[in-house]
Formats: C-alpha cells, sequence, structure tokens
C-alpha cells in the first residue's frame, strides 16, 4: 500500500485528556501515541529513541502508570489521561522531580531527561522504592546513554527523602 492509499484509509475517533485537556480526535489506528504526542500534539517533550520501547525515552503517564508512548496505539486509550513532561510542571512552577532533576543535575545531553522524570514521578507514586538500590532496579528501564545514571538516583532519593519527612510532619500533627 502506497502512502497516498494509506492516507485514504478510514480513520477512528478518540477522546483523549492530554496534560489536563480534553482532545476529541480522528486518528488512523496504526498511530502511536507517542507519534500522535510528536505530530499533530506538537508536544515535542517526549523523545522518540529506540522506538522499540527499549530505551524509555519515550515515556509517558497514562492515568497515571509510567508505559512506554512508542508501544501504545492512539486508539487503545480512548477516555485515558496522560501527562507528558510539559503536563508535569513548568520553568516557573516545577513538579518536585523536575526540581530535583535541576539541583542534582541529573541530566547531561538531557535527551533521556522527560521520559526519566516521567518514569521517576510514577516510581514514586507507586511508592514500592525504598532504598537506593530499588531506585536503580526501578528505573532500569530508562537508559540515559551520558550514563548520569548516579545523579538521576540523587534527584529521586532526595524528592523521596521530602515526601517522608513532609509524611513523618503530617503524621505528627
Amino acid at each position: 500500500m502506497d502512502i497516498a492509499t494509506a492516507h485514504a484509509q478510514p480513520k477512528t475517533r478518540v477522546a483523549l485528556t492530554i496534560n489536563g485537556r480534553r482532545h476529541d480526535l480522528e486518528i488512523h489506528p496504526w498511530v502511536t501515541l507517542l507519534d500522535l504526542l510528536r505530530g499533530p500534539m506538537q508536544l515535542n517533550g517526549t523523545k522518540k529513541g529506540c522506538d522499540h520501547g527499549q530505551c524509555g525515552a519515550c515515556t509517558v503517564l497514562i492515568d497515571g502508570e509510567r508505559i512506554n508512548s512508542c508501544l501504545k496505539l492512539a486508539v487503545t486509550l480512548d477516555g485515558t489521561n496522560i501527562t507528558t513532561i510539559e503536563g508535569l510542571g513548568t520553568p516557573d512552577d516545577m513538579h518536585p522531580v523536575q526540581k530535583a532533576f535541576v539541583e542534582h543535575d541529573a541530566y547531561q545531553c538531557g535527551y533521556c531527561t522527560p521520559g526519566q522524570i516521567c518514569s521517576a514521578v510514577a516510581l514514586l507514586r507507586e511508592g514500592h522504592a525504598r532504598t537506593r538500590e530499588e531506585i536503580r532496579e526501578m528505573m532500569s528501564g530508562n537508559l540515559c546513554r551520558c550514563g548520569a545514571y548516579t545523579n538521576i538516583a540523587n534527584a529521586i532519593q532526595d524528592v523521596m527523602d521530602q515526601e517522608v519527612k513532609v509524611g513523618m510532619r503530617e503524621a505528627a500533627e
């Protein structure tokens, strides 16, 4: 099938909430969430790394769960809530994980950073990681070609420690 024939194929209607805004879309059934985000939605923070679900550069949150967007067909996500790096915070009002990445220099080239941050946000929400080793293990699906792993783990550990301190203060009150 040539490109003109492919684009003439029927489209499917989906309703997605992306970064808090509902979008009613008509898309081809073969479009991945990653290509939808980077293409028509113009949300270029989510990166295309390997396009095979092996590097984590395209990690986003779907209903709060970290997912490699290159592996999800957008039509399968009708009615879901999707959060990308753009939906977590802004330069003037950063998410605590974004702030920690800056404070701990947890990036070098920055290409993997959006996926790393989205994955870290979900990791903290999951509450399974309690030690540095568990952080590293549970973040192992997100690769950093520059090798900033120590700083990434430091940033996540810092946010985790802050959450524990806040929880202790709230419990004491």
